[in-house]
Parts: C-alpha cells; sequence; structure tokens
C-alpha cells in the first residue's frame, strides 16, 4: 500500500472507502482537521460521498455533515434514502437540522421530516416555520430548564442521571420555568454549586433576565451581544414561554453567512453559494440567470449609441469620454447603494422612506454633479479647445451624477419593500441603468448642439 502520508487527502478517503472498513474511515477522519474534511469530501465522486454517508453510523455522519458547508450538506443529504438521511440529521444540533432542511426542496424536507422520530419531526416543522435569519431560526432546543419549585439536589441528580444526553449541550445556564413553560428566571451553573441542596431554584435565581422573542432579526440579536456578554440568550414567544437559546457564535456565523450572500449577489450569482464540485448545469444556471438578464439591459444601453450614431460620427471625440460619463455615475451610484444598505442594516430609514432618500440623495448629487462636471468638462475642453463639448460632457456627467444616486439610493428600498434582498441586484441593475442614461445624456446633448461641436 502506498504511504498514505504522501496522498493527498482526497485520495486517502476514496482509498479507505474503497475498503468498506468504516473504523478506518472515521480513524482517518479524526486525525485530519475539519477543513481537510471539507476539501476531501468535496473532491470525491457523487457515488463514494454517498457511500461515505451510509457506510458510516448515523452519529459519525453527522460529524462529516457539521465539518461541510449547508449547500454541500444538503446536496449529500438529498441523495440518501429519507430513512438514512433522517438517522443522520437526529444526531445534528436542532438549528443544524432546521438549516439543513431549509436548503432542501420542500417535497424532500418533508420525506426526511416523515420518517424521524415523532418528538423530533414536530420540533423540525417548528423551526421550518421561522425565517432564518431571526433568533427563532438560530436558536438550539437542547437547553435545561427546571420548574422554580424544584430544589438544588433535584437539579444536580437530574444531571447526574442525564449525563450523557447533556454531554452534547451547550450548558452555560439553567433556566427556570413555571408550569406552562414561561420564563422565570436564570441561574448561572456556578449558582449550583455553593447554596443548601435544599435551596428552591426561585429563591437563587436571577428573575427577569435578559431574553429576546422569537422574531428578533440578526441585527437584534448582534446588537444585542455586542452590548451583552453572555454565552446565550433565551429565545421567548408573545407570552414569554421559552422556546430555545441563541448563542453569540451562531448570530455571528450567521452574519458571515449573510455577508457572504451579499457579495454573491453583488457579483451577479445568485441562488445560494456556488462551489466548482456541484454539477456544471448547476453552476452554469446560477451564473446565468443574471447574465441573462444583464444582456438585454446592456443591448437596451446600446440602442441609444444606435439611435444616436450619426452625432457619433460627425463628433467622434465624443467616443472617448462615454465611458467615463457612465463609469464616474456608476461610481457615485453605488455609494448611494452602499449608504441604503448600511442604514437598512441598522434599521436608520425604512422602506417607506423613499421620499426622504431621494432628496438626501438628489441634493448631494447635485453638488457632486456639478463638481465632476466642472472637471470632465475642463478636460474636454483643453483638449479639444472647444467650450461646447466641455459643456456636453460636464452637462451629461453632472445631470447623470444626480439620476445615479437617486437611484442609487432607492433601488435598496424599493426591492426591500418588493421582500427581494437588495444586495442581489442593485449595484448590478445600477451600472447597466446609469450606463444607458449617460449614453443618452451625452448624446442627446451632443445632438442639441451639433453645429456648435
Amino acid at each position: 500500500m502506498q504511504n498514505l502520508e504522501l496522498i493527498k487527502p482526497w485520495e486517502q478517503l476514496s482509498e479507505l472507502i474503497g475498503t468498506d472498513d468504516p473504523e478506518q474511515v472515521i480513524s482517518f477522519l479524526n486525525r485530519i482537521n475539519p477543513a481537510d474534511t471539507a476539501l476531501a469530501v468535496s473532491r470525491l465522486s457523487a457515488a463514494q460521498q454517498s457511500r461515505l454517508l451510509t457506510l458510516l453510523e448515523p452519529e459519525d455522519a453527522a460529524e462529516v455533515i457539521e465539518d461541510i458547508s449547508d449547500t454541500q450538506a444538503a446536496d449529500l443529504i438529498e441523495d440518501l434514502s429519507p430513512e438514512h438521511a433522517a438517522a443522520i440529521l437526529e444526531e445534528l444540533d436542532s438549528d443544524h437540522v432546521a438549516d439543513l432542511l431549509g436548503e432542501l426542496d420542500e417535497d424532500d424536507a418533508n420525506a426526511i421530516i416523515d420518517q424521524m422520530a415523532p418528538e423530533e419531526a414536530e420540533e423540525a416543522r417548528q423551526f421550518l416555520t421561522y425565517a432564518p435569519d431571526t433568533a427563532g431560526g438560530l436558536m438550539l432546543s437542547e437547553y435545561l430548564d427546571f420548574d422554580g419549585e424544584q430544589r438544588v439536589q433535584d437539579v444536580l441528580d437530574d444531571l447526574q442521571a442525564n449525563r450523557e444526553d447533556y454531554a452534547y449541550y451547550d450548558v452555560q445556564y439553567v433556566y427556570v420555568t413555571d408550569r406552562d413553560n414561561r420564563l422565570q428566571g436564570v441561574l448561572r451553573m456556578r449558582d449550583l454549586l455553593f447554596p443548601s441542596r435544599t435551596a428552591k431554584l426561585n429563591s437563587l435565581m436571577i428573575s427577569n433576565p435578559y431574553k429576546v422573542s422569537v422574531d428578533a432579526s440578526l441585527d437584534d440579536l448582534r446588537n444585542f451581544f455586542e452590548e451583552h456578554n453572555l454565552f446565550g440568550v433565551p429565545v421567548v414567544d408573545g407570552e414569554s414561554r421559552l422556546l430555545g437559546i441563541v448563542l453569540p457564535e451562531a448570530v455571528e456565523e450567521a452574519h458571515q453567512k449573510q455577508s457572504t450572500q451579499h457579495y454573491l449577489g453583488l457579483s451577479g450569482i445568485v441562488g445560494g453559494e456556488e462551489f466548482r464540485s456541484m454539477p456544471l448545469l448547476a453552476r452554469s444556471g446560477r451564473r446565468l440567470s443574471w447574465l441573462s438578464l444583464n444582456i438585454v439591459l446592456n443591448i437596451i444601453a446600446a440602442s441609444v449609441i444606435a439611435l444616436y450614431q450619426d452625432t457619433l460620427s460627425a463628433v467622434i471625440a465624443l467616443a472617448v469620454f462615454l465611458p467615463m460619463v457612465s463609469d464616474m455615475s456608476g461610481c457615485s451610484g453605488n455609494q448611494a447603494v452602499a449608504v441604503s444598505m448600511r442604514e437598512l442594516s441598522l434599521g436608520l430609514v425604512r422602506p417607506t422612506e423613499l421620499l426622504r432618500v431621494l432628496g438626501k440623495e438628489a441634493s448631494l448629487g447635485v453638488l457632486n454633479g456639478l463638481a465632476l462636471g466642472v472637471l470632465l468638462g475642463g478636460v474636454a475642453y483643453l483638449w479639444k479647445g472647444s467650450p461646447f463639448l466641455g459643456l456636453v460632457v460636464g452637462g451629461a456627467l453632472a445631470v447623470n451624477t444626480v439620476v445615479a444616486v437617486s437611484l442609487g439610493g432607492a433601488i435598496p428600498l424599493l426591492l426591500k419593500r418588493a421582500k427581494l434582498d437588495p444586495a442581489l441586484v442593485s449595484s448590478p441593475l445600477l451600472t447597466t441603468v446609469t450606463d444607458m442614461c449617460g449614453f443618452f445624456f451625452v448624446l442627446s446633448f451632443a445632438t442639441l448642439l451639433l453645429q456648435k461641436l
């Protein structure tokens, strides 16, 4: 056999899968870090990936699933039988189960849920009703809660009796609830060590603890953990019933995922994450969904030039300034997009405040447009010695800057009102529109002053 230390991780894993010996596979996976596990699994063929998950026991397969992205994990789960997929998901934390099921088609998700134990199936269905970037979508249902009338000794006995199950919980606090499961207070684990064993929990607990609503947004959660240095926060419904807990690391992970999605959207990749290990047709579809729309918009922009081809032929110098006007206006518009996106994320502006944003951006656009127009117009005049050429390109840039910043500020709000992700199309859409408007303003102004140029 080859020296395994000299073989690439995916080659080692592929060879070990071929032995049909789960112990060797687990031994190898335990020796490499999660990043190498994700790399090795991604380089396997679809058949080998399915074989890997079916070869391992559900709890071991679940550890593999935890080391790879949700998008890749969902693809692997989707290829398994519902029974096998359900067995693996039952070994994962509740928030991870919800994330994976949310990545699947509704029919596939329901088929897997139907194979889960009744209690876990009901919990999974409930988790899927929450938006993914809210406290409900991020919370864990694995937590410790006790009645306030119970004594310290009761809690310690329960911890000892269920130590194997609780070993997988992220236990930092013990929550105190009443008979209707309404949150009454919280105890730190250290609060159970020193008091009398006969003391009741409601005499030791911190009453009216911090809590968040099940509908709290990701931004609300980030602000909460920035303000309060806690290991977790309980999640409650409108009647203060305890539903779960949210950990700060889950919030940070969700924020990073959201930032990645925004970046991909701004890059013109829609429909979620893309990996080169994905099927070719799936990757092609994700990119073409934006590119096909973009080519239509660019055809419209190009048609503006075609309408004014006689003007462009008569004053060939305009061709030099067309890309300058569109590019500089696009940059100004993207600045406005960035400000609107940031204010939306911080809650400093509402999607309904369109007129306010338009007024603020238009006034800024006039000021910056005049400054940029004078600069570019001056360059045109110095180059060709024609004040009218300077007036055409400078005026077009000034007007297009006003249009660009106004649209840049408004488009994210309009998309938000339409319940679309503003990051997905704001900048690409704005760039194409400002190109079209820039061409129109330059060529139409030039046509009006054609005899002077």
